[in-house]
C-alpha cells in the first residue's frame, strides 16, 4: 500500500455572515443612539425594550424553522392572538385556571400545526395561501372567544412574564431556553441534520430517501408551539393585551428571519443570528420612535430592514462590483477616445 500524504481539513468554526452583519449593524445602531437620539439607549428605555425583543425572538425562530423548508407562515398573527385570547380569557384573573388555560391553548396550537402540515406538508398546496386560510380560521376562533372584548391577565402569568431576575426581564430567559432547544435539535441531532438537508435540496433528500414531507409537515408544528409560547408571554408582558396583538409580529417574524442570514430558499438555518437580529429590529423601532418619527414609519422601517436583509445574504456583491469596475473601464475608454 502506497504511503500517501491525507490532508485533514478540519471544518472553520466561528462567526456566521449572518451573526457577524447582525452584530456590526447592532452596534452602528447603539452609537447612533447615543450621538443622535440618548433616549433610545438609556436604561429605562432597554429594559422596557427587551420583553418585546425576546418575544420576537422566539416568534423569529418558529418563522426560521418553517423558512428553512422553503416555505413562509402567514399564520402568525392568528396564531400568536389565538394564543393571547385564551390565556387571558379562559382565567378571567383567576391564577389557578391559568395552568387548564394554556393546555386549551396548547391543543389549538397543536391543531393549528397539523392543519398546515396536512395542507402543505401532505396534500401540496402552496404555504401563502394555505397559511392565510388556517390565520383566517384563527381570527374566527379569537372573535368567537373574546368578542373582540380585551381582558386582564392573570397576576401570575404578570409575574411570570413581567418580572425581572437578576435585573434582567423573565422574557429573556425564556427566549435563550427556547434558543437553546432549538439550536440543540437542529444543530446537533441526526434528525435536525436531516430537516436541514429536506429543506436544503428536495430532489436531493428524496433521492438518499429522506422524508421531505414529513419535516416539512412538522416545522410548521414545531412553529405553532412557538407562537404559542411567544403569544402567552406577550399577554403576560402587556397585562390589558387586545385580540389583535399577533397582527404586529408578522412582517418582523419574516425580517429577522431574513436578517438573520436563513435564505427563504430553504436551507441552513441560523438561530443566534435570528435572536439577534429580533435584538436589532426591536431597538431600530426605539432609536425611529425616540427621533419623533411618526408611528406609522416603524412599518415601512421594518420593510426596509427586510429588503435590505434581502439584498445582502442573496446578491452576488462581488460580481456586481466586477460590472461596475468593467463599466467604469469602458465609459472612461470612450472618453480617451
Amino acid at each position: 500500500m502506497a504511503n500517501s500524504a491525507t490532508v485533514k481539513t478540519t471544518p472553520r468554526r466561528g462567526l456566521s455572515k449572518g451573526v457577524t452583519t447582525v452584530l456590526f449593524a447592532l452596534l452602528a445602531l447603539v452609537v447612533a443612539g447615543f450621538l443622535l437620539a440618548p433616549s433610545s439607549v438609556s436604561t429605562g428605555a432597554i429594559l422596557g425594550m427587551l420583553p418585546f425583543a425576546a418575544v420576537l425572538a422566539i416568534i423569529g425562530l418558529g418563522q426560521m424553522l418553517v423558512v428553512q423548508q422553503g416555505g413562509i407562515d402567514l399564520s402568525v398573527p392568528g396564531a400568536m392572538s389565538l394564543a393571547v385570547v385564551i390565556i387571558s380569557h379562559y382565567p378571567t384573573g383567576d391564577d389557578a385556571l391559568l395552568l387548564p388555560a394554556f393546555g386549551i391553548a396548547l391543543m389549538w396550537a397543536v391543531g393549528a400545526g397539523v392543519v398546515n402540515a396536512f395542507l402543505i406538508g401532505y396534500i401540496g398546496l402552496n404555504p401563502i395561501i394555505a397559511t392565510l386560510g388556517t390565520n383566517a380560521l384563527l381570527f374566527g376562533a379569537i372573535l368567537g372567544i373574546s368578542g373582540g372584548t380585551p381582558r386582564a391577565t392573570a397576576p401570575l402569568l404578570r409575574s411570570i412574564a413581567g418580572d425581572r431576575t437578576f435585573g434582567i426581564p423573565n422574557t429573556i430567559y425564556f427566549a435563550l431556553l427556547a434558543l437553546l432547544i432549538v439550536t440543540l435539535i437542529v444543530k446537533k441531532t441526526v434528525a435536525g441534520r436531516r430537516f436541514e438537508a429536506s429543506g436544503a435540496s428536495k430532489p436531493a433528500a428524496l433521492v438518499i430517501g429522506l422524508n421531505v414531507k414529513g419535516h416539512n409537515g412538522l416545522s410548521y408544528i414545531w412553529a405553532q408551539l412557538l407562537y404559542l409560547l411567544g403569544g402567552v408571554l406577550l399577554a403576560g408582558v402587556t397585562s390589558q393585551p387586545t385580540a389583535y396583538m399577533g397582527n404586529a409580529y408578522l412582517l418582523p417574524s419574516v425580517a429577522v428571519v431574513v436578517l438573520g442570514g436563513t435564505s427563504l430558499l430553504g436551507g441552513r438555518g441560523f438561530p443566534v443570528a435570528t435572536v439577534l437580529a429580533a435584538l436589532f429590529l426591536r431597538q431600530l423601532d426605539q432609536f425611529v420612535l425616540a427621533l419623533g418619527v411618526p408611528y406609522a414609519v416603524r412599518t415601512l422601517v421594518q420593510a426596509a430592514a427586510f429588503v435590505i436583509g434581502v439584498a445582502i445574504y442573496t446578491i452576488d456583491w462581488r460580481e456586481v462590483r466586477r460590472r461596475f469596475q468593467e463599466m467604469s473601464r469602458s465609459s472612461s475608454g470612450k472618453e480617451h477616445s
